[in-house]
């Protein structure tokens, strides 16, 4: 997986993470045609198998057979998972589905890659469930194979499929961060203080900290001021949650702020 160097200058990205819970396929497919006809960055999915919020078993849909479907319907935005959890993801099998979903969009996909939390999606589709100790060595150990395994499959990912690393613990993940994420997402209100560790982070172990392009999630519509406090922490590519009923209010006034953003 190659790095994407980003002049931490440059302008500000929005993304769409579409929660596939409480929805159907044709609306979830409605949705991030919309998004991606409005000119948004990225298009993401999370990678859970029930809700994580309201009835916990309401209706829900699994990430990386949509994601291909997501991929098939369009056109312009990068597109990836935020984030697949490993421990139920064999890395050689990922490596597989990431180049297939990254050959049906032409190149765009962003390989989202995480620690997991949530227990109830191992135990129900009987996963081990690592400790808190474990997850971030069987992180650290997936990426290794599923670089193997993409550079064993052929034909290979048209694009660089970027590696995103999601998490912010400060003394493992955020260090292997900044030795291989080419993409960090945290949680925005939790993104300035993992900001400013990542850098350490890269200061330690010799990596150009303008290489890594820091994102963060949101989970509501932001004002102006908001939006210009979060890019004054660091923030490149900002990510709204966006729920059934997929309204986009939120993320066409922050589109018109990167706009007039990057002119400025």
């Amino acid at each position: 997986m190659a790095h994407s160097p980003r002049r931490p200058d440059g302008p500000l990205r929005i993304g769409v993470w579409l929660a596939p819970q409480h929805t159907s396929v044709a609306e979830l497919r409605a949705a991030w045609r919309a998004a991606d006809s409005l000119g948004v960055d990225s298009l993401w999915l999370w990678d859970h198998f029930f809700p994580l919020t309201g009835d916990p078993d309401g209706s829900h849909f699994e990430a990386w057979t949509l994601l291909a479907a997501m991929a098939a319907d369009t056109r312009a935005a990068r597109l990836g998972t935020l984030v697949s959890n490993y421990a139920y993801r064999n890395p050689d099998l990922l490596a597989d589905m990431a180049r297939t979903v990254d050959h049906i969009g032409d190149g765009r996909l962003i390989l989202g890659m995480g620690a997991g939390w949530v227990e109830r999606d191992l135990k129900e589709y009987g996963y081990p469930t690592p400790g808190a100790g474990e997850r971030v060595d069987g992180l650290i150990e997936a990426v290794e194979r599923v670089d193997r395994r993409l550079g064993r499959l052929r034909p290979g990912p048209l694009g660089d499929l970027p590696l995103l690393i999601g998490g912010d613990g400060q003394r493992r993940l955020l260090r292997f961060a900044a030795e291989r994420a080419a993409i960090w997402n945290t949680m925005a209100w939790r993104f300035a203080e993992g900001n400013r560790v990542l850098d350490e982070w890269c200061a330690r172990v010799g990596r150009d900290p303008a290489e890594i392009e820091r994102s963060a999630f949101v989970t509501r519509d932001q004002t102006d001021e908001e939006l210009r406090c979060l890019v004054a922490t660091g923030v490149q590519h900002l990510i709204f949650q966006v729920g059934h009923p997929f309204r986009f209010d939120g993320v066409e006034r922050a589109l018109r702020f990167a706009g007039g953003w990057s002119k400025g």
